[in-house]
């Protein structure tokens, strides 16, 4: 049951990747109101946490300086083809930096062995084209294997906040391949999740969605009827609500 949930996993991302071309993973086009084409920062996906929101900016700005940090005669490229112009030491570096600065860091995101497998494919066949003298450095500008690691990064990443904005019952992955919420620290509110509520629609959050929760008792004292979060509940959407699993007890 788990393979075939990785398996319908796998084919998902794979669909969504299908007209893939390694675009600028820092910046994207859009068409303002006049029909002209303008440039912005690429938008995180929703659901994220803060962690792996900040892993994937830091992927996708490295990403765009070692790819597509310069443009001359309409043509874009970054350190990589810079430093790989030096034969021999030169493709060694960009290997080294490539990994080190967009593969190491997306790990920090708890990626599947899968997903990271093809990252350093695509770091290897960006090395062995490397070596080929003049050639492969123009290729090597093209084939950008970082942009197409930041895109891989950024794909899964959007699924896993899918994911974790959806109910516990309507959800297509697995768990443990996606990780949903992962990352995310107690007590953080998520951007696009909404605050979990307690069976007297009560919202459960702390800090800002507990303000104003305040009501006033006959003797005009201030008494806080907010619920006090319970150290027995998780941090996950996956976690079952308190109330509902003392009613599992009861039965």
């Amino acid at each position: 049951m788990n393979s075939l949930a990785k398996s319908a996993g796998r084919k998902l991302f794979e669909r969504n990747l299908k007209d893939y071309a390694p675009q600028d993973p820092l910046y994207e086009t859009y068409t303002d109101k006049k029909g002209r084409q303008r440039r912005r920062k690429r938008q995180t996906p929703p659901g994220l946490s803060t962690r792996d929101a900040k892993i994937l900016k830091s992927v996708q700005r490295r990403a765009h300086y070692l790819d597509k940090g310069f443009q001359l005669c309409g043509m874009r490229f970054g350190w990589t083809f810079l430093i790989g112009i030096i034969p021999g030491a030169g493709d060694v570096a960009d290997a080294a930096l490539n990994y080190l600065l967009v593969v190491r860091k997306a790990k920090q995101a708890e990626v599947p062995g899968w997903l990271l497998r093809q990252m350093l494919l695509n770091n290897a066949v960006s090395a062995a084209v490397g070596f080929v003298p003049f050639i492969g450095d123009i290729i090597l500008a093209m084939y950008k294997a970082n942009s197409r690691n930041a895109a891989l990064l950024e794909e899964f990443l959007r699924i896993r906040g899918e994911e974790y904005l959806k109910a516990t019952q309507h959800r297509v992955q697995d768990p443990e391949n996606v990780r949903p919420g992962a990352g995310r620290e107690p007590e953080e509110v998520v951007p696009g999740k909404k605050p979990d509520r307690n069976q007297s629609g009560l919202s459960t959050a702390t800090g800002w969605f507990r303000r104003g929760s305040k009501k006033t008792n006959q003797q005009g004292a201030a008494t806080d009827t907010s619920p006090v979060p319970s150290p027995e509940r998780g941090r996950f959407i996956e976690d079952v609500p308190l109330s509902a699993a003392e009613g599992s007890k009861h039965h």
